[in-house]
């Protein structure tokens, strides 16, 4: 049975949108992932584009506001930036809540390559920390279920 994590972020429009991405992606038929904010803002541009560059397309994507999924059933809340994981809603009872923080890549200055940057950094920092840790938790899973 596939699991379900939510990503959440303030804005759910880089860092939540890239893990919702990556992560449907790296673990299609194994984890289904979603994404929301506490204040949406709307998809970065940005986002768009560094996705586009390992072939992901998250352009139909929206910035949703949390309260879309209350009342839903998740496996994992995981909040990637510190004022989500503050203000965390406790609607999401009986889960397993991770803080996962990474930097605000739209919070990044310079030139369009500067800021590619950045978000390619946030993106690739993003993959590989949930690589780890959901590559860790399905092995673990797959252990106790041939108990």
């Amino acid at each position: 049975m596939k699991k379900k994590v939510l990503f959440l972020c303030t804005g759910n429009s880089s860092r939540s949108q890239m893990a919702e991405g990556l992560v449907n992606h790296d673990f299609a038929g194994e984890i289904e992932a979603y994404s929301a904010g506490t204040d949406p803002q709307g998809l970065n541009a940005y986002a768009i584009k560094v996705m586009a560059e390992l072939g992901l397309d998250i352009s139909g994507n929206t910035s949703k506001h949390i309260s879309k999924y209350e009342g839903q059933s998740f496996d994992y809340v995981i909040t990637l930036c510190d004022d989500a994981n503050k203000n965390c809603p406790v609607f999401f009872g009986g889960v397993k809540r991770l803080h996962m923080g990474f930097r605000d890549p739209a919070e990044a200055t310079g030139s369009d390559e500067e800021i590619l940057r950045e978000f390619r950094c946030i993106r690739d920092k993003i993959r590989a920390r949930m690589n780890g840790y959901f590559k860790s938790e399905l092995k673990t899973e797959s252990r106790e279920e041939m108990k």
